[in-house]
């Protein structure tokens, strides 16, 4: 297979992707931004929300430090680049600890402290089935290929948007928490995004053998997280029927 070919594939492939499985697309992010202040001033359903979203976005980050083929000292300087904008001090800040203060603010009823989301087999333990589920699947496919990371990658921006455009019906105040606000001033996740897939383009270039298992890892993840929406809005429907 010319390498020229190899790339191409990948990209035509990962685009088509993208399409099929734009998160802002899925049933959920319609519910949720239907939802009436009524049914979304539940602190409880906004905790078990903020618990499966929180986890599902650690295990990436746990697990973006095992991604494959990223190994000459340039490449490893890019892929930190990455995991310095979630994991590194930004004015004293991460990710993982902005998101949980916007829900705290909403009014969530915080299930788990920000510190026991370590583990992830026993974070997997506490967590319904397919959340957990979603979590083994990224433990799993992170360090196989790098079609996983480019999918969560390339669709961050789609979803973290469709999740604060749905939520700003009944808390407007939501666009200007950091969580949102600082990802999008400063374009970290499309930036992200261009950055996991240029990688992997340099990878496949030079080693265009492993161009199956990266698109079967892509295929596999957009999938998984079409699984993890669904799971979200039967929690949606749940909280709805009892009230």
């Amino acid at each position: 297979m010319a390498t020229q070919n190899a790339e191409q594939i990948f990209q035509e492939y990962i685009t088509k992707l993208y399409q099929q499985h734009l998160p802002s697309q899925h049933t959920f992010f319609a519910n949720l931004r239907s939802s009436s202040s009524e049914k979304l001033n539940n602190r409880n359903l906004l905790g078990h929300l903020h618990l499966r979203y929180q986890a599902a976005c650690h295990a990436t980050r746990v697990m973006v430090y095992h991604i494959p083929h990223l190994d000459s000292p340039s490449l490893r300087v890019r892929k930190l680049r990455v995991i310095n904008d979630d994991d590194g001090l930004m004015n004293g800040d991460t990710h993982h600890y902005q998101l949980t203060r916007a829900f705290v603010r909403m009014g969530a009823k915080i299930l788990i402290d920000d510190e026991e989301f370590g583990s992830l087999n026993t974070l997997q333990n506490i967590l319904d089935p397919i959340t957990a589920k979603f979590i083994l699947l990224v433990q799993n496919l992170y360090p196989k290929s790098l079609g996983p990371w480019c999918v969560i990658e390339m669709f961050a921006d789609d979803w973290m948007r469709a999740i604060m455009n749905s939520l700003s019906k009944c808390f407007p105040f939501i666009k200007e928490e950091a969580y949102f606000a600082d990802c999008f001033s400063e374009g970290i996740e499309t930036r992200h995004a261009h950055e996991a897939l240029d990688l992997t383009s340099l990878v496949i270039r030079d080693n265009p053998e492993l161009l199956n298992g990266t698109i079967e890892g892509a295929r596999v993840m957009a999938n998984g997280l079409d699984m993890l929406w669904s799971g979200f809005d039967d929690l949606l429907q749940h909280y709805w029927q009892r009230i």
